[in-house]
């Protein structure tokens, strides 16, 4: 039977863990398959330089600090050394469809990988990292902006603000800030994206957010997915969400206590996770359009899901959310999600119940009818970050044995 997985993943990849028992850490165990699957992990996407790759890396640096395992290190370093040459210069390299394109930082989806270069920078103080992570900041100079200075989502999508970019774009900002450079004008940055979104995106005041907002006047084609009065999209997409929860706790992670935006930013968060422990479902996980449970045909989604888990324990940890009220939530959501994992045939790691590469949709039923993958690559890495931060008391103790 072929793996349940892209079909550049590795023809012979194998784990030993036994078919259908849970493992004894889901986080290790997604971990080491997308390694068994993606030994070159450029191959894995449509392009060698993704989004994805980088979202993925972040997981992999933290279960590195949790365990001191240097196969999570090596697996980062592996990835970064193919694209950055010694001149801190990005090379070309091989994707998934064995093309050859030049990355490229026209969109903010790209500029998401650079979280790793500045990782590992801090990690070996080698100049052609910070070099190569100084070019994705350049990007951000001239990069285009409705005129609330929210990011359009790619400078040839005009107008348009999508919830799942400010992750992108942030989460590498931020980090290059705290380590590099620019602190002050990225602290100011990832707050004003993220407070533009919450003005603009919200979901009348439920403190749920819609996956895009437009802005028009820029010249360009009718943008059919936005409402023509308010320039906004239909829905409350949950992986999009999930996105805009993340870089929130992210973001009030490093922010400096003493910052302008700081107060707002957390009352936002707060307001995003009563918001997100009443729209649980039964199962644990959230819906596909998170604020639509009483639909019939709405179905819980494991993508989203996994980044609520993980944006709602990180929020108990920071001090920001109770304990008491969301540790019972953050629990449902791990038993929710870790019930459509599998181990398959092969000892590797399949997730099910969610889609790959979901752009702004018209309306709900496009939300709805999309397309289900098993492993959707956003879902998988999702369900890494969840499981992690929720293993990783137990992950850690193990390591100190």
């Amino acid at each position: 039977m072929p793996d349940a997985a892209a079909a550049t993943a590795a023809p012979d990849a194998r784990l030993a863990y036994p078919p259908g028992k849970p493992p004894p850490s889901w986080a290790v165990a997604t971990a080491e398959t997308i390694m068994a699957r993606w030994p070159e992990y450029n191959r894995a996407y449509h392009a060698s330089w993704t989004y994805v790759h980088g979202y993925a890396l972040c997981a992999f640096e933290r279960l590195y600090r949790d365990t001191d395992d240097r196969r999570y290190y090596d697996f980062i370093k592996s990835f970064i050394d193919r694209h950055i040459a010694e001149d801190g210069s990005f090379r070309v390299v091989p994707d998934g469809r064995g093309r050859r394109r030049e990355t490229t930082f026209t969109n903010l989806d790209n500029m998401m990988p650079g979280n790793a270069l500045v990782m590992l920078y801090e990690l070996t103080r080698d100049e052609r990292y910070r070099k190569a992570a100084e070019r994705i900041r350049r990007a951000l100079d001239d990069y285009p902006r409705n005129q609330d200075g929210g990011f359009w989502h790619a400078r040839a999508l005009t107008g348009q603000m999508w919830i799942d970019g400010i992750f992108m774009g942030q989460m590498f900002l931020t980090r290059y800030g705290k380590s590099i450079g620019d602190g002050a004008y990225a602290w100011d940055e990832a707050t004003r994206q993220l407070l533009v979104y919450a003005k603009r995106g919200e979901r009348d005041d439920t403190g749920l957010y819609l996956h895009g907002v437009y802005e028009s006047g820029h010249g360009e084609r009718a943008c059919r997915w936005a409402d023509p009065k308010t320039g906004r999209s239909s829905e409350v997409w949950s992986e999009g969400l999930g996105w805009y929860a993340l870089m929130l706790v992210e973001t009030l992670e490093v922010l400096p206590k003493e910052h302008p935006n700081r107060a707002a930013v957390e009352d936002v968060f707060r307001r995003l996770a009563e918001g997100l422990r009443r729209a649980q479902a039964a199962n644990g996980c959230w819906f596909q359009v998170v604020d639509k449970g009483d639909q019939p045909d709405n179905w819980t989604d494991t993508s989203g899901s996994a980044m609520f888990v993980y944006a709602l324990q990180k929020g108990i940890e920071l001090g920001l959310l109770a304990e008491s009220s969301y540790a019972p939530v953050v629990a449902r959501g791990y038993a929710g999600i870790t019930s459509f994992a599998r181990i398959n045939e092969r000892g590797l790691v399949d997730i099910y119940q969610a889609c790959d590469g979901v752009g702004v949709q018209v309306d709900y039923r496009h939300y709805i009818d999309y397309k289900k993958s098993i492993n959707a690559k956003e879902a998988v890495v999702g369900f890494l970050w969840a499981t992690e931060i929720v293993e990783r008391a137990r992950l850690r103790r193990d390591a100190a044995r």
